[in-house]
């Protein structure tokens, strides 16, 4: 009867932190759409001459289980790289059409792009987690391959990007499922989305001195039943594996370009320095920008917005040609 009081009470204490967590995500999400450290770089002129774009497109039974599709208009090319850009949000908000302004700028560079909903946490979805949106997103790609090929644009390589949510999102796809994908997956980028989650980095919301919050959490996240006393063990490791990127990096991973804000209060930045420190001891060829001056928003640091910006523009042309 205690250890099932004391996982009751674990899950409330994730619930509550969940909610601050969302809030701070929710925010930064609404900020990120006023400011945008790729803006200068990715203003695109659209028109039909640009390409053309396809929205709403189902990929499974679910409501949110639909894409956008941006095609260049020059449909001449034998092969075509697929970029797909997931949105920001918490997990609990946002939507693709949000980034329809990147994902017109990566069509007009040539490829094809895609945006692609998924089921968002909430009170009508409590069991929507980072790994069901995930393997939601997993789901998807083989119905992006297909509706490219339809279109006349046949897929043979691809990209991972996202920011924030959508940041966590395309890199446990880019280091956890690229060896079952379709797609031959080339590299990753995007910002500020969480890499792994051990609570002594979780700071900003006091998980080093709290750890029943951070199991509560955790348990939300993950949709595992994960207690305070399970933390430092294999047990803990096996259990949030499968929405820890960092976990999955190896010598096979692909290339990498992310930014995270030093002074981040939605999300632990300091989980960023261990996904630098295994992408580097790997040896996968990346680039870890960081904002010295700058939050979740990455907005006060101009040189290092274009630094991120040349290192997307210098990873796309390297690996997806």
């Amino acid at each position: 009867m205690k250890a099932k009081e004391r996982r009751k009470s674990s899950w409330l204490w994730g619930l509550a932190y969940a909610g601050a967590f969302i809030a701070s995500f929710a925010a930064s999400a609404a900020f990120k759409m006023c400011y945008d450290p790729l803006a200068a770089e990715t203003a695109a002129d659209w028109n039909d001459a640009v390409g053309k774009v396809y929205t709403d497109i189902p990929y499974g039974n679910g409501p949110a289980n639909m894409f956008d599709l941006y095609v260049p208009a020059d449909g001449s090319k034998d092969a075509y790289g697929l970029v797909v850009y997931l949105h920001p949000g918490g997990f609990t908000a946002g939507d693709k059409a949000g980034d329809e302004k990147i994902l017109k700028w990566l069509c007009a560079k040539g490829y094809v792009a895609a945006g692609v909903n998924y089921t968002l946490f909430s009170e009508e979805n409590p069991d929507a987690n980072v790994y069901t949106q995930s393997m939601e997103i997993k789901e998807s790609i083989p119905f992006i391959q297909a509706e490219a090929g339809r279109l006349g644009y046949k897929l043979d390589r691809m990209a991972m990007a996202g920011g924030s949510a959508g940041h966590t999102l395309a890199m446990l796809y880019a280091y956890r499922d690229a060896a079952s994908s379709p797609l031959p997956v080339k590299m990753v980028f995007g910002a500020v989305g969480p890499s792994c989650f051990y609570p002594e980095d979780w700071r900003v919301f006091g998980f080093d001195k709290n750890y029943g919050a951070a199991a509560g959490m955790f348990s939300v996240m993950s949709g595992e039943d994960i207690t305070a006393d399970m933390f430092g063990s294999e047990a803990y490791e096996n259990a949030i594996k499968k929405i820890s990127a960092v976990s999955w990096i190896d010598e096979n991973s692909v290339p990498t370009v992310c930014a995270y804000g030093a002074h981040d209060k939605v999300q632990a930045f300091e989980a960023s320095k261990r996904l630098d420190e295994a992408l580097t001891r790997h040896g996968v060829p990346h680039a870890y920008i960081v904002f010295p001056h700058s939050g979740h928003g990455l907005q006060n640091d101009a040189k290092q917005a274009r630094l991120y910006q040349d290192k997307i523009h210098e990873y796309l042309d390297a690996y997806m040609g």
